[in-house]
């Protein structure tokens, strides 16, 4: 009997999974999806952080149940199936917010029925789902969720740190005693505008990198 090879389920091709859309391949820096969310949620970081998880299990669960069933989706309502299943899932999280997480929920307001539209989910069922087996679409899921929700933590921290002085609603720059230097909290950091122009500046270090990377490779 020949040897049974052992099928590892976080193999080099899996960590890629994983791993890539945290940097290189980053679907809000370098594919430019989920940009209106990213702008909309991160006035505070812990809005921001909930967002980022429920995108993150909608996308990874909805990848994985795509994939499970793509060979028996007809191709004419294939985009139909999609936005069903997403749909279902976006409703479930919303729920579970409003069951134990009120206050969360509702600072989020509209944003997580949102999720729905959002472009990161369709291009990853189409992209990657359609074509793949479940558990490599899970982990593309969980990626992909996880560098969107990396960007949003970043934005948000320096939104909440600069704008409001705290960090998670705790008051940082007052423990620090900045403010009896005549520092105060920088009003336009909480303005959409400033959200754009920190996630500006991230894309531009962003692409720079890879460039830099891909040259020295």
């Amino acid at each position: 009997m020949g040897k049974v090879e052992k099928v590892s389920l976080l193999s080099a091709k899996n960590k890629k999974l994983l791993k890539n859309p945290l940097g290189i391949e980053n679907p809000v820096t370098v594919q430019v999806l989920g940009i209106c969310s990213a702008l909309a949620v991160t006035v505070k970081m812990k809005p921001a952080i909930v967002m980022a998880i429920s995108v993150t299990v909608v996308v990874a669960l909805s990848n994985m149940i795509i994939s499970l069933i793509r060979k028996s989706i007809p191709g004419r309502i294939r985009i139909i199936v999609q936005l069903v299943v997403i749909a279902t899932l976006v409703i479930i999280v919303d729920q579970f917010l409003k069951a134990f997480a009120f206050d969360v929920s509702k600072q989020l307001s509209v944003f997580v029925g949102l999720i729905i539209t959002n472009c990161i989910l369709m291009g990853r069922l189409e992209a990657f789902a359609m074509s793949s087996d479940p558990w490599p679409s899970f982990l593309d899921g969980i990626g992909n969720g996880a560098g969107y929700g990396l960007i949003l933590i970043i934005v948000s921290f320096f939104r909440e740190f600069l704008g409001s002085g705290t960090v998670l609603g705790y008051p940082v720059m007052e423990k620090l005693g900045v403010y009896n230097f005549g520092y105060e909290d920088n009003g336009m950091m909480i303005l959409p505008p400033m959200a754009l122009i920190i996630l500006g500046l991230i894309i531009w270090f962003q692409r720079a990198r890879n460039k830099s990377l891909i040259e020295t490779s």
